[in-house]
């Protein structure tokens, strides 16, 4: 089955006319996707437009600042050694500082991996040993987990921090040691093929339990993002301002960082984490008017005994994804926004961006067919098409913006990928007869805490290594606020003792917050199983559900 939209031509014209100029400089076809010179460009048409603002600090920069600043962290990286292909991580809060390496990589070709900063050594290690960097930017506080990583790995990085310490470089240092400002003025991104650089790494887990990465080329974000922006009319400036509410290790941050580069509105980011509070005092202070949420964290603003606390009224476009969107929530929402557009949003970071395009459908549908993609259903027992409508099936998708590769992992890429190249998504989809798709379920195992995403086998790893553990099977329950909380359900060796609080302090003790076991634990006498002797998790997930939890 397969679907065409034919979306708003706005937002192409101003894409191709910013890229006609960049080609027009380099007579180089192909640039019309090389991110760096699309963005360098979009920095000199508006040197004077503030394009972000650390609402922590109230500190903002305009794009002649972030231009400059930029070329100088590229010359430095160039000068310490960095080509293309090479691989830089960035693990810090969205502060003004994160965005020049981010930016300067890409004028480069050199590959931006963002890492939660949150992770712990174990953690940070199955990430470095993926994306095995040349440079890792951080805070202070973690260049000392970050240290011990690559001596375990034997990885020759160098640790630059942006806020100072000692024993470690910071960043002043790194451009007084490699910078060249005299090159400033003469300086010129990098030359290379963008359907083939990796631009991304964006983290991601199966049902494996082991971290992957997803490798995003330069052409794949070119192509996808600006479909973010279809519905719109106004160009550049699609819309005043937009709140980032993820890390940047999330495609939602990837998206807007390049987005408001390019089509210049101002991003509103913050250096603190983003809790109600703290959301509460950026929207009322600086008036955002667009963003991205999860259902999950809507919900905790539209609390009904604090949201008086806050005046949505500002926001005229919010994107909600990452979980199924409920009708009551968006009708919640509309009661304190009421000139604000709330869209029901499905994307991957295989994806790179959206998958579907709102066109006045229902806001349970997360929309009809993008043009830039086509689409399967696929009955997941008897692998064939489905064509009717109303019928579920697992979404397969190709085209350009699909993501090239999991990076170094060529029996998990071709897992992925049926023949032809179709991304088999692990998500079950049905259409209507108007072409709408709705959403029905996730295949894969993933939970998902709050911004989070839980791999299950992760869990079960950490858990099993106790001595007293036979097995264990990692489930969630769904929470409101929250969206699953992990229920550890246990099976004892023979004659061995174990308590949940161990068990939880296990987990404590390995794996970053988002990760921990904030449903209880459960002990029983076995797991059930399935008549194909794999283990139930439908009906693991009823137990969690029913059984009291410790």
């Amino acid at each position: 089955m397969s679907g065409r939209y034919r979306s708003n031509d706005s937002v192409h014209w101003y894409v191709n006319d910013l890229a006609s100029r960049v080609i027009a400089k380099s007579g180089i076809p192909s640039d019309r996707f090389h991110l760096g010179k699309l963005i360098l460009q979009s920095f000199q048409d508006d040197p004077d437009f503030v394009l972000q603002i650390d609402g922590a600090t109230d500190e903002s920069e305009t794009c002649k600042s972030l231009l400059k600043r930029s070329i100088q962290c590229a010359i430095a990286l160039r000068n310490f050694g960095l080509k293309r292909g090479d691989v830089i991580v960035l693990m810090a809060p969205n502060h003004l500082d994160v965005s020049v390496p981010y930016y300067a990589a890409l004028f480069l070709g050199v590959i931006v991996a963002a890492v939660d900063r949150k992770l712990r050594v174990n953690e940070l290690q199955n990430n470095f040993t993926i994306n095995e960097p040349k440079v890792v930017f951080c805070q202070r506080d973690k260049a000392s987990d970050v240290q011990l990583v690559l001596n375990k790995l034997n990885l020759d990085a160098l640790i630059v921090t942006f806020d100072k310490g000692d024993h470690v470089c910071h960043y002043a240092e790194f451009l007084q040691n490699y910078g060249d400002d005299s090159a400033i003025d003469q300086f010129k991104p990098a030359d290379f093929d963008p359907e083939e650089t990796i631009a991304f790494l964006i983290s991601t887990s199966g049902t494996t339990g082991l971290p992957k990465a997803a490798a995003i080329t330069h052409k794949n974000i070119a192509i996808s993002n600006p479909y973010v922006w279809v519905t719109s009319y106004k160009f550049p400036t699609p819309t005043r301002m937009a709140l980032i509410g993820s890390p940047l290790q999330w495609m939602t941050a990837v998206i807007t960082f390049v987005m408001s580069s390019l089509f210049r509105y101002t991003r509103l980011q913050s250096s603190d984490d983003l809790t109600r509070e703290h959301a509460y005092h950026l929207i009322n202070k600086y008036r955002p008017t667009h963003t991205i949420f999860s259902p999950t964290f809507l919900t905790t603003l539209l609390n009904p005994s604090v949201r008086n606390q806050c005046d949505f009224s500002c926001f005229e476009l919010v994107y909600l994804g990452g979980s199924p969107v409920p009708r009551e929530l968006v009708d919640e929402f509309k009661l304190v926004a009421p000139r604000c557009v709330a869209v029901n949003l499905f994307g991957m970071s295989e994806i790179t961006s959206v998958g579907f395009m709102p066109d006045n459908s229902p806001i349970q549908s997360t929309g009809k067919p993008l043009g830039c993609l086509q689409y399967r259903l696929v009955d997941i027992d008897t692998q064939e098409d489905i064509h009717k409508p109303n019928m579920p099936g697992e979404l397969w998708v190709k085209g350009p913006g699909i993501f090239k590769e999991y990076y170094k992992n060529p029996e998990a890429t071709a897992e992925a990928f049926a023949e032809g190249r179709w991304f088999k998504t692990g998500d079950l989809f049905y259409r209507d007869e108007n072409w709408n798709y709705y959403y029905v379920e996730r295949i894969k195992l993933l939970l998902k805490y709050k911004s989070h995403q839980i791999s299950p086998i992760e869990l079960e790893t950490v858990i099993r290594s106790h001595s007293s553990v036979l097995d264990v099977v990692v489930t969630g329950i769904p929470d409101r606020e929250c969206g699953d909380l992990p229920v550890a359900c246990v099976v004892k060796r023979p004659g061995h003792k174990v308590t949940a609080e161990e068990i939880k302090i296990l987990v404590k003790d390995s794996l970053t917050d988002s990760k921990q076991l904030r449903g209880g634990v459960i002990f029983l006498e076995q797991l059930p199983m399935t008549t194909t002797t794999k283990v139930h998790r439908r009906k693991i997930k009823e137990l969690a559900i029913l059984m009291d939890r410790e």
